[in-house]
C-alpha cells in the first residue's frame, strides 16, 4: 500500500516553545515527506507492495535496505507526530503507570532511563519504551531501526536525529529529550498503542 504523509494533528506552532514551527517545517514538511516520496518508488517491484506498513518494515530488514530506511522512517514518524500534543506530559493514565511500575520500578525511573537512551544513542536514532514478550522495555535503536524488527510494539519513541532537535536545541540532546518527557508526550496516545497491544 502507498505511503502518504498525513496532517500534522495540531499546527506547526503548537508545541512552541518545546518544539518551534521553524523544526516542524523541515522535520514533518521536508524530512517525512522525503521518506513518503523515495519509500513509494522503492515500494514499486519490491513484492511487498499490497502489504501493511508493518509489514513492509519488518519484511524488508536486513534484505532490502532503502526500502527499509524509508519505510521504518516513515512508521516512526507516523506515530511521533502522535506521540505528541500541546500541553503533554504530566499524569499518566492508571494501567499504564501500573505495568511501568511493576516492569520498570517507577515512572521516575522510566524517565531516566529513557532521556538515557537518547542520550547515549551515538549518531542518529531513536529512544523506546516498547513492549516485548508482555514487558515494557525501555530501549534505543540506530538510524530508522525500531522495536517492530526486535518482536517487539513501538509505545514511546523519540527522533535523536538531529533535525528533529538542533533548530531549537542545537547540541542541547539532553534538554531537548527532559522537555519532549516532560512537556510534550501524548500519554493518551501511548496508553491506546498499550491496550493495543496487551
Amino acid at each position: 500500500m502507498a505511503f502518504e504523509l498525513p496532517e500534522l494533528p495540531y499546527s506547526h506552532d503548537a508545541l512552541s516553545p518545546y518544539m518551534s514551527a521553524e523544526t516542524f517545517e523541515y522535520h514533518h514538511d521536508k524530512h517525512h515527506q522525503a521518506y513518503v516520496t523515495n519509500g513509494n518508488k522503492l515500494l514499486e517491484g519490491s513484492g511487498l507492495e499490497e502489504k501493511s506498513l508493518e509489514d513492509v518494515v519488518r519484511e524488508s530488514f536486513g534484505s532490502n535496505a532503502g526500502l527499509f530506511n524509508n519505510a521504518a522512517q516513515h512508521y516512526n514518524h507516523l506515530h511521533f507526530w502522535n506521540w505528541m500534543k500541546p500541553n503533554g506530559g504530566g499524569n499518566i493514565p492508571g494501567a499504564l503507570e501500573r505495568k511501568i511500575i511493576e516492569d520498570i520500578g517507577s515512572v521516575e525511573k522510566l524517565r531516566a532511563d529513557f532521556i538515557n537512551a537518547g542520550v547515549t544513542q551515538f549518531g542518529s536514532g531513536w529512544a523506546w519504551l516498547a513492549l516485548e514478550n508482555g514487558k515494557l522495555t525501555v530501549t534505543k535503536t540506530p538510524n530508522g531501526e525500531n522495536p517492530l524488527v526486535h518482536g517487539g510494539v513501538p509505545l514511546l519513541g523519540v527522533d535523536v536525529w538531529e533535525h528533529s532537535y538542533y533548530i531549537d536545541y542545537r547540541n542541547a540532546r539532553p534538554k531537548y529529550l527532559e522537555a519532549f518527557f516532560d512537556e510534550m508526550v501524548n500519554w493518551e496516545y501511548v496508553e491506546q498503542l498499550f491496550e493495543a497491544a496487551s
